[in-house]
């Protein structure tokens, strides 16, 4: 079903740049992201019924990059990247506090970069579905999906 995206790659690098500033609102910087949108893959759900019809971000990967985020963010400090959401600046105590549990936001700050991830790309695929429409390709790419 990897066909289908094919398509719309035009289509998805207008709406990448649309969105860039959702992104860069939201608590990930563009390296993030990228690696989000990397573990993410979008469906179409209902495709079979053109009123119920939705772009869905399947987000199951995503939980197995949130960890690589924090050494994305560590590594862009060091060459002001800045954003660190810790209140720390970060750097080698933190990351040993961190491998070792000790650090702050532990699975709790994982699970609410998660969340905050499976937001942001759903409002991207949203995102996605209307910029389909509007150019008037939705139900060829949902008819696509299909086959």
């Amino acid at each position: 079903m990897a066909h289908w995206t094919d398509s719309i790659v035009g289509d998805r690098m207008t709406v990448d740049r649309e969105f860039n500033e959702q992104v860069m609102n939201s608590r990930f910087n563009s390296q993030e992201w990228g690696l989000i949108m990397t573990a993410t893959e979008f469906e179409i759900e209902n495709a079979d019924d053109p009123e119920a019809a939705r772009i869905v971000a399947d987000t199951e990967k995503v939980p197995q990059i949130i960890p690589e985020l924090d050494n994305i963010r560590s590594q862009m400090g060091g060459m002001g990247g800045g954003g660190d959401d810790s209140p720390s600046g970060g750097g080698i105590v933190d990351s040993i506090k961190g491998a070792l549990g000790m650090g702050g936001g532990g699975k709790k700050g994982e699970q609410e970069k998660l969340e905050d991830a499976e937001r942001l790309t759903q409002a991207y695929a949203d995102a996605l579905q209307d910029h389909l429409e509007k150019k008037g390709k939705w139900n060829q790419v949902r008819v696509s999906y299909l086959e």
